[in-house]
């Protein structure tokens, strides 16, 4: 199974996003054109504040038309290492840095069309440490319980897949077990 490109050209090139169009040839020799669209690898972090409650933030996201409450997360600037992807996007966000960061897992995030991949990381011992955010970023930090986070997965007020996949990686890692 695999897929040979035989040609590719570029049709979008934004400030977060590239579209490209691939021809490829099929293993059995059958033709088929590819939308793809780039987009860099990115980090959601599961903080866990000194009180051992989750951090999230909530901020507007304008696909969906609404604010989601999310983990912190965010794109690798270039060839950045994702731990310190993880650690800078966590100080911009919530104000926190982690003594310890773990690393979770990761996934794709829609392989049949898109490039980026986010590595999910675990915060731990965080203290105070704020970067300045984004400046088109405004953003609320809220704190939940494992359990309220992963109540408000099922309730559908926690829709976004790293959010999900984080709270159910972290969940499985401290072997949390709703009762």
């Amino acid at each position: 199974m695999d897929e040979r490109v035989t040609a590719s050209r570029r049709v979008y090139e934004g400030k977060i996003v590239r579209l490209r169009i691939d021809e490829v040839t099929l293993a059995d020799g059958i033709n088929a054109t590819r939308e793809v669209v780039e987009h860099a690898a990115a980090v959601a972090i599961v903080a866990v504040a000194p009180d051992g409650r989750l951090l999230f933030v909530r901020q507007f996201r304008l696909p969906t038309g609404k604010a989601l409450l999310e983990v912190a997360a965010g794109t690798l600037d270039g060839e950045e290492d994702p731990a310190d992807a993880a650690q800078r996007e966590l100080q911009e966000e919530t104000g926190y840095r982690a003594a310890c960061l773990t690393r979770l897992g990761g996934f794709w995030v829609a392989p049949g069309y898109c490039t980026e991949y986010i590595h999910i990381f675990l915060a731990e011992d965080l203290s105070e440490s704020r970067l300045a955010a984004d400046e088109d970023e405004r953003i609320e930090v809220e704190s939940l319980s494992l359990a309220d986070a992963l109540a408000r997965i099922e309730a559908g007020e926690i829709e976004d897949a790293k959010s999900i996949c984080g709270l159910l990686l972290y969940a499985r890692q401290i072997g949390f077990t709703a009762r």
